[in-house]
Order: structure tokens, then sequence, then C-alpha cells
């Protein structure tokens, strides 16, 4: 463990010179300097100077928000390194800890203090040999095999939407009027229809050119930043340590030492939530990809590769992935042979049984850290993120709304306790008031009020009370 200490700076000098108590102290201070007409001029500057920068951002904020963006893109191979380095972070603790350092400690010609620094090079340099491997691995396997899987559904595709019309024709000869009423619509929209096509499909052309051109230069730049980012997460993961040590540092200078505690259990609590959730999803992802492709196989379902990745993919995403990916699916299988839609059908079965399998065992199993989220709270949490940042916000929605969740909830509970009020939830299903000393009273019953009754109910009451009086009439005669 020595090694460890060697990135940190442990022997750092005061660079301004403070008293016992932590205030500068003042070393031959110019006189001029250090009188109150200087300071309370340098307070009117300051203050102007934030006037102005206030006004600048009410009035200029256009400007202000392209220089913002301007530095996030000249920053974003950092940005890049950092999200690969964190997501690294894990790996290369259980690597390092478990595999390499253990090693290490059994060889006797090996410096003590070199032991740590040796486990933490060699851990590196097996991640970033992994990480190349695997991008060879992927770009090799799109090229081979997902590229012309793509292609050839391409180049088959006027005969798969025969074969649509084909059965979509047959389902109109058995369906009489389902035949009159879809002619009869098509017929009053087909002008509408190709006058659209006319004025339309060479602009849209055009566009799809332009994106197309515009996508390889960006992919290009997003390449460029990631692999600058790379070597940046090189580095980071190289003083890890150091990095987080001095953030807790920064924490506990500038904020008191509750709210500095709260703050870095708050981020520790943040961290295993993301770090659980997302590994876990996508080790999760991948045995369901892979249980896809083996069934698809098994059952000659067409387009199994395909079909497998877009499942293993969409399964990232909670709740709603299942059915973006095996919608799509269903009917790339179904469009291949309409008239015998049995293998689409099948797919769908295996789907349902695959994703109930997932969610009640595999799932569980393998997400070690729970989001503590009800169900209506995931989808609540997807459909906002989602809605805010698309497929991204899907994917990040659960754990993030998973922290402000836990955060909402750990806040109240402490209120709660410092007020000397229950802090459970179930202790609140029966609460009608909450009394000085903390203690519940009940929901009082609901008091019936007497009703007047209605005209019809009181004619009904008066005859039923004649009929008993003739009775008791005839009865005594």
């Amino acid at each position: 463990m020595a090694g460890r200490a060697d990135r940190f700076n442990d022997e750092e000098k005061d660079i301004i010179t403070t008293d016992s108590e932590g205030r500068i102290r003042k070393q031959g201070l110019n006189p001029k300097y250090d009188n109150n007409y200087f300071k309370w001029g340098l307070t009117i500057f300051l203050t102007f100077l934030c006037c102005i920068l206030s006004v600048y951002l009410v009035f200029f904020n256009d400007k202000f928000v392209a220089q913002i963006t301007r530095i996030n893109k000249i920053l974003a191979p950092v940005y890049v390194g950092l999200i690969i380095a964190y997501l690294f972070s894990p790996l290369l603790n259980s690597l390092e800890n478990k595999v390499i350092y253990p090693i290490y400690k059994k060889i006797g010609f090996i410096k003590e203090e070199n032991k740590k620094k040796h486990s933490r090079f060699i851990s590196i340099v097996i991640i970033v040999i992994f990480t190349v491997i695997l991008i060879y691995a992927i770009i090799q396997l799109t090229l081979d095999r997902i590229i012309p899987s793509l292609l050839n559904i391409v180049k088959n595709l006027d005969n798969y939407l025969n074969n649509l019309t084909l059965w979509v024709d047959k389902l109109l000869e058995d369906n009489e009027e389902l035949n009159n009423f879809i002619v009869r619509d098509m017929a009053r929209f087909n002008d509408d229809i190709t006058a659209w096509v006319d004025t339309n499909i060479k602009d849209m052309t055009a566009r799809v050119i332009k994106a197309l051109s515009q996508g390889f230069l960006v992919f290009l730049k997003k390449t460029w930043n990631f692999i600058i980012g790379f070597i940046i997460s090189i580095y980071v993961l190289w003083s890890k340590e150091a990095h987080v040590a001095r953030t807790k540092k920064l924490v506990y200078a500038f904020f008191s030492r509750e709210t500095a505690n709260a703050l870095v259990e708050a981020f520790r609590y943040t961290h295993r939530t993301f770090i659980g959730f997302f590994f876990g999803k996508i080790v999760d992802s991948i045995i369901i990809g892979l249980i896809c492709y083996i069934a698809c196989t098994l059952m000659q379902i067409p387009f199994t590769l395909i079909v497998s990745i877009i499942i293993g993919v969409t399964n990232i995403i909670p709740f709603f992935g299942p059915y973006f990916g095996a919608i799509p699916s269903a009917i790339l299988i179904f469009s291949s042979d309409p008239m015998h839609p049995g293998k689409a059908i099948a797919f769908v079965i295996f789907i349902l049984i695959l994703q109930q399998f997932d969610g009640n065992f595999l799932g569980p199993q393998i997400l070690s850290t729970s989001t503590g989220l009800t169900g209506f709270w995931v989808i609540f949490s997807i459909t906002l993120f989602g809605g805010l940042f698309g497929l991204f916000g899907m994917v990040i929605g659960v754990p993030v709304f998973a922290v402000i969740y836990a955060g909402v909830k750990q806040i109240s509970r402490n209120k709660l306790k410092k007020k000397g009020y229950p802090y459970k939830t179930k202790d609140y299903v029966d609460v009608g008031t909450i009394a000085e000393d903390g203690s519940i009273n009940p929901i009082p019953p609901v008091e019936k009020k007497h009703q007047d009754e209605s005209f019809v109910a009181s004619l009904i009451k008066s005859a039923k009370a004649k009929r008993e009086d003739k009775k008791s009439k005839g009865a005594g005669k």
C-alpha cells in the first residue's frame, strides 16, 4: 500500500500562511491597501462588476449560452474520459484488489512500496487490451454479420412489401365489408397521397442525403472525442483515489461538517445506485440476447442475429424496452412470410415468456442494488426522462429518479424525526390528526347525516301505511 501514497502529494506546502484558527496572517501588507477606503472601493467595484454580469446574462443570454456550448464542445473529450473512467472504475477495483495485487504480494523480489503501483499498471493495461479487443470484435461482427443482414433486408424489402400486400388482399377477399370500407377511403385519399409524394419526395431525398453526409462527419468527430477521452481516462484511472480525495477535501473545506458528511454520503449512495443498476442491466441484457439467439436458432426464426441484438439492446430500457424490441422484430419476422404467421406468433409467445423469466427471476438475481421504486414510479421516471431527453433519458431515468426519490425520502424522514412525528409510511395510513406529543389520532368514523325523504319515497311509505292500516281494521272486524 506504500505505492498509494506516491499518487498523493502529501508534503503539500501552505501557499498562504494561516494562524491556528485558520485565519490568513497579514505578512507585510502594504499600508495603502490596509484601510477602509480601499476595502469599500473594492466592494463597490465587485458589486458593479456583478451588476454588469447580471445585465449581460439577462440581455445577451444567447451569446452567453453560445459561449457555454462552445466550451462544452471543446471539453467534450474530457467529459468522455471522465465517463469512461467512472464506468471502468469498478472493473479496475475488482481486477486490481482481487486478482493482480494478491499475486504481487506473493512475489518476494519486488519492493513492497512498488507492488501497488505495478498492480495498478498491469490492471490498466489489461483493461485497455480488453477494450480494444471488444471494440475490434464489435466492428468485425458488424462488418461480417450485421451489415450483410441489413443489406439483405433492404434488398428484399420489395418482396416483403409484396408479401404484405398479398396478405392484405387475401384478408380483404375474405371480408367484403372491410374491403369496401378500405377501397372507398383509399380512393378518396389517393389523389392527396399522390400529390404529396410528387411535391415532397425530392425534398425528402435531398434532406436524407444531407443528413447522411452530416452524420458521417459527426461520427468522425465522436470517434476522435472517444479516442482522446479514452487516453484521458487512463490518466484518471491511474490516480482516481487522489481525484476523489481532492474532491472530498474541497467539500469539507467549503461546507460545514454536517453538510459535508451528508453530501459525501449522498454521492456514495448515488454511485452505488448507478453502478449497480447499469452494470446489472448490461449483464442482464447480454444474457437475454444470448438466450434469444439460441432459442430463435432452434425455432428457425429468420433474421436471428438482428432480432437477438434488437431484443438485447432494447432490454436495457426498463419496462418499455422489451416492447420496443419485440414489436419491430415481430413485424420483420411476419413480413418475411405473412401467409404462414406461425413463426411470428411463436416469437411473440417466446418473448412474453422470456420477459417473465427476466422480470421475475433473472433480473432480481443480477440487479443486486435495488432502486427502491415501485412499478408506478418506474413508469413515471421513464416517461418523464424519456420525454425530456429521449432514448438516453429512458436509460438513465430509473437510477436518476431513484436517487431523487431516496433524497426526498431521507430529508422528509429527518424532518419528521426532528419534530417527533412518526416517519414510516405505514404509520400514516390511518392518520386523522397528529397530537402535539407526536401521537396519532385515527381517522374518525363518518357520521351518517339524516336525509329528507324524497317525494316518491314518501308516497310509497304513506301507501304502505294505509295498506297496513286496512289490514289491521279488517282483522279487528
